[in-house]
């Protein structure tokens, strides 16, 4: 079920007859042939475990079931849409980042604290977007939203990745976080942003990086 970009801020979907995906409640711009949306309670293959998780950590962005057999336009907000392919990996995305997915990805709930320690824990406080992520794995395609377009960025044992945690998005691969301090000339003179915090990512993969600081 590829996803097509008609434009920086656009992505039109094939929706097949026993098949469905999953998107953003009111993402949809239009749409040609027999479909239908409706709300959906557990919001993917996550089954009920997975939309409680998500319910204590505050990431249960609404979803609605998309099925049926046509063609849907999605955006929202206006913001910058990239689409991400999977081959049975897993991809980690904040959850008010996803625009749509196929509905052939089985959905999670991880809790960053596994990955960071206690520095994953204070990353949640310090950029607002909880202590959990969204996990989306199998394979198929993810849309995902950002301000001011996208970069890719490899992360390698030898090369890890610093990102504002502000300007994440999503990450995929055999990646580990840390929060760390980084103290430079900006908070020196009192007009530090989020550069006081780094948020290191090391192993082997890719990080998905917004060009902007502003939350969506």
């Amino acid at each position: 079920m590829p996803f097509r970009l008609l434009n920086s801020r656009m992505v039109e979907a094939r929706v097949v007859p026993g098949q469905r995906m999953f998107s953003q409640r009111g993402a949809m711009l239009a749409y040609k042939g027999d479909v239908s949306f409706t709300p959906s309670i557990t919001g993917g293959q996550g089954g009920i475990m997975s939309m409680i998780g998500r319910r204590v950590a505050n990431e249960a962005t609404p979803l609605m079931t998309v099925e049926g057999d046509g063609t849907v336009m999605f955006g929202h907000g206006g913001h910058h849409v990239h689409v991400i392919e999977l081959n049975g990996e897993t991809l980690y995305v904040e959850a008010d980042r996803l625009l749509a997915f196929d509905g052939s990805l089985q959905q999670g709930t991880m809790f960053m604290g596994s990955q960071g320690g206690v520095m994953g824990m204070v990353r949640g406080q310090v950029t607002g977007q909880g202590l959990f992520t969204t996990t989306l794995k199998g394979k198929g395609d993810v849309a995902v939203m950002a301000h001011g377009g996208f970069i890719e960025l490899p992360i390698s044992p030898q090369r890890p990745v610093h990102v504002d945690p502000q300007a994440y998005v999503a990450h995929r691969g055999d990646v580990r976080n840390k929060l760390s301090a980084a103290i430079g000339w900006r908070e020196m003179v009192g007009r530090g942003s989020g550069e006081a915090f780094q948020l290191e990512l090391s192993g082997q993969g890719t990080v998905y990086v917004q060009a902007s600081e502003e939350k969506l």
